[in-house]
């Protein structure tokens, strides 16, 4: 059978001149995240990135924007409860892909460094061990702490098997000296091709001469899902051209027929009371602003798109941050199983002599 080999596009999301470099994170002294993302007039500048457990465990390393007048009821309906939580661990536990050919669904987590993918992993586990872990190995610098492809199970309480949920992390979208993927390899791993641990660099890409390369994929080697993730605080301060390159992906993405979703992270760095209180996100223009601004970037409706807060510092589970992971595990699921069911459907079909 003939291999199939991609070949190298000709722009590269890692490696651009720097007057349009689209993640490379200029070096400056560090400055307060949330004050950029108050008072900026230019979207176009960057900061540093400061991880968000430099953030909480240095308060007064930023300030909040100006308090401004809260909603009268949540414009997402949510039940903070101990009972919400425990149906949605149930749900996500029972999950089953709709296709007899996989166990298992695989989503791509795809993001700008410091969005916070380590992070939603690890937090996602953390619910299920009872206690904050960091499974996926998370950085603290501008620079992408994940260098390789790696896959999660995501396991169910008490040694419980794997979930029918696999989480994968693979280098984020540049940034600092490290060059991001580009669309090429990005391709490639959702198409199946890269193999698990690939390691990858811009002058390596993904070919069949790449060890462990996956000639054949089946339909359990491919993604199944794209969750994008971006940072709230950094929503301003992005580069202009990261618009561009998401709608790129989005269009390749969406032509082998993988749905997407997307996770709005550090939502408590930009709103006060939702710093206090995570279950006053619904709640909060600011955080509803900060959807609608995810939505432009990504050029995708605010439906697709769930706020979370990650575990960082804490060394505690929080009822109300575990329904809002839960929650965004849930979403993801139904996107992941309109792929198997579309799939089924085409596999189905009548035949055509």
């Amino acid at each position: 059978m003939q291999q199939h080999i991609i070949k190298k596009p000709s722009f590269n999301f890692g490696r651009c001149a720097p007057t349009s470099s689209l993640f490379n994170v200029a070096s400056a002294p560090a400055e307060p995240a949330i004050d950029k993302v108050a008072d900026t007039k230019d979207s176009s500048s960057i900061v540093p990135d400061v991880s968000s457990t430099e953030r909480r465990e240095n308060n007064h390393l930023f300030t909040f924007p100006g308090v401004r007048p809260y909603l009268e009821s949540q414009w997402r309906d949510v039940e903070w409860t101990e009972e919400q939580k425990t149906s949605l661990m149930k749900t996500v536990s029972s999950y089953k892909p709709s296709s007899g050919e996989v166990t298992q669904a695989q989503v791509l987590l795809l993001g700008p460094v410091g969005s916070g993918k380590s992070s939603f992993i690890s937090s996602v586990q953390s619910v299920f061990n009872g206690r904050v872990t960091n499974r996926a190995m998370v950085g603290s610098s501008s620079t992408s702490f994940t260098k390789k492809l790696q896959s999660f199970n995501i396991h169910g309480q008490s040694g419980e098997d794997p979930t029918g949920l696999v989480l994968c992390d693979m280098v984020g979208l540049g940034g600092g000296e490290m060059t991001g993927p580009t669309l090429h390899d990005i391709m490639s791993v959702i198409k199946g091709y890269a193999p698990e641990g690939h390691k990858f660099s811009p002058d390596q890409p993904v070919r069949s001469e790449t060890v462990g390369y996956v000639k054949r994929p089946s339909l359990k080697d491919k993604i199944h899902c794209v969750a994008f993730v971006v940072d709230a605080s950094k929503i301003l301060t992005y580069p202009k051209g990261l618009n561009t390159t998401f709608q790129q992906l989005r269009e390749h993405i969406s032509d082998l027929g993988v749905h997407q979703v997307a996770l709005l992270t550090h939502i408590d760095q930009v709103c006060s009371e939702t710093y206090k209180d995570v279950t006053q996100v619904y709640m909060s223009p600011i955080i509803r602003d900060m959807m609608g601004k995810a939505a432009t970037l990504l050029g995708m409706s605010t439906s697709y798109i769930i706020p979370v807060r990650n575990y960082s510092s804490e060394l505690d589970l929080d009822v109300n941050t575990d329904v809002l992971l839960l929650t965004a595990v849930d979403h993801i699921l139904q996107y992941a199983d309109l792929y198997f069911q579309d799939n089924t459907r085409q596999n189905t079909g009548p035949k055509i002599d």
